[in-house]
């Protein structure tokens, strides 16, 4: 037995919280902006991705006109700040729905420091942070995926592994489920990918 729903079944906020209690877990972009007045923001958004690695694009989604896209918009610039478990408190209490003249790193006691290649902010206790240059946006209904260019990547020593790569039991990602769920790392393999043999 299967229950069955069309996009058409479950109208409005309905199909998207579907959705999103489907596709999981989702890896979040801790997007910090600042307005083209100078003002900081500080937001997560679960819609993200790589979108290609030569040239190294990152992507994340607007579920409507937040002060990431319109920031990201007018000056050309924002930073994906890693959201690990230790931060899990910050990086909800920046989803609230500040108004955009308001700082969330100052409303929310967040420590901030100076990114190297672009105006945004990185947050300071944030183990990875990827800055980006706006490369374009596509709008889809309601939503508008933003793809910034990464020009600049820095990573906390204390992450790092032998081979020069962030280990993720270090890193300790958090991710997005439905509902108001949230999931840490869990176990990890590592699985070799099978080479084909005719």
């Amino acid at each position: 037995m299967r229950t069955e729903w069309t996009p058409q079944d479950l109208p409005g906020r309905a199909f998207y919280r579907m959705i999103t209690a489907v596709v999981v877990p989702r890896p979040i972009a801790w997007v910090s902006t600042t307005s083209a007045d100078g003002v900081d923001n500080l937001a997560p958004h679960s819609f993200f991705t790589i979108a290609c690695a030569d040239p190294a694009i990152v992507q994340f989604t607007s579920t409507g006109r937040k002060d990431s896209l319109r920031n990201a918009e007018a000056t050309g610039e924002f930073v994906v700040n890693l959201a690990s478990e230790p931060l899990w408190k910050e990086v909800n209490a920046s989803g609230t729905a500040y108004p955009p003249e308001v700082d969330e790193f100052e409303a929310l006691g967040i420590a901030r420091e100076e990114s190297a290649a672009v105006r945004p902010p990185r947050v300071a206790a944030s183990p990875v942070a990827l800055e980006c240059t706006l490369h374009s946006t596509v709008g889809f209904g309601t939503s508008t995926v933003v793809f910034g260019r990464v020009v600049h990547v820095t990573v906390d020593d204390g992450v790092l592994g032998r081979d020069g790569l962030p280990e993720v039991e270090r890193l300790r990602p958090l991710a997005r489920l439905g509902r108001n769920e949230w999931s840490t790392l869990g176990e990890v393999r590592a699985v070799d990918r099978l080479p084909y043999t005719p």
